[in-house]
């Protein structure tokens, strides 16, 4: 009799990635992003453990956006005061916080809760091309298309 395999949190293998942003559009980035976090590409996902691998994404500021994005799509804030709330275009976001962008995206798209939260603490994502995590010896990420 077959039992439906279930990986342990203890036997988990990460392995660390790099994925170029630039030239990239932001949604469909950030569903792979996703899915390497979460570890849907692997053979041994299982859904209720946090299986996935560690991911850098470099020139967050080279972005792209299809559409007119660039000046409808808003990001909102509210501080918890009357009044509070703020207000910016996806441009100046780009201009100003490009990590944080892409960090919203691709948090969107992890489960909500214990499990999402420990998945998005892999994610790592940089304005420019460098980054502090050569000593994890990362692979380069090709995206699909």
């Amino acid at each position: 009799m077959r039992t439906t395999f279930m990986q342990k949190s203890h036997e988990v293998d990460r392995k660390w990635f790099v994925v170029d942003a630039a030239d990239k559009t932001l949604g469909r980035l950030s569903t792979e992003v996703a899915t390497l976090l979460r570890g849907k590409h692997k053979p041994t996902f299982t859904p209720h453990v946090d299986c996935g691998d560690y991911v850098i994404v470099i020139n967050a500021e080279k972005i792209n956006l299809t559409g007119n994005k660039l000046a409808d799509k808003c990001y909102y804030r509210h501080s918890g005061y009357q009044g509070g709330l703020t207000v910016r275009t996806a441009q100046q976001m780009r201009d100003t916080q490009p990590e944080r962008m892409l960090e919203l995206a691709i948090k969107g798209m992890l489960p909500k809760g214990r499990l999402g939260r420990a998945t998005g603490k892999k994610l790592f994502v940089y304005a420019g091309a460098e980054h502090p995590h050569a000593a994890q010896k990362p692979e380069v990420y090709e995206l699909r298309g």
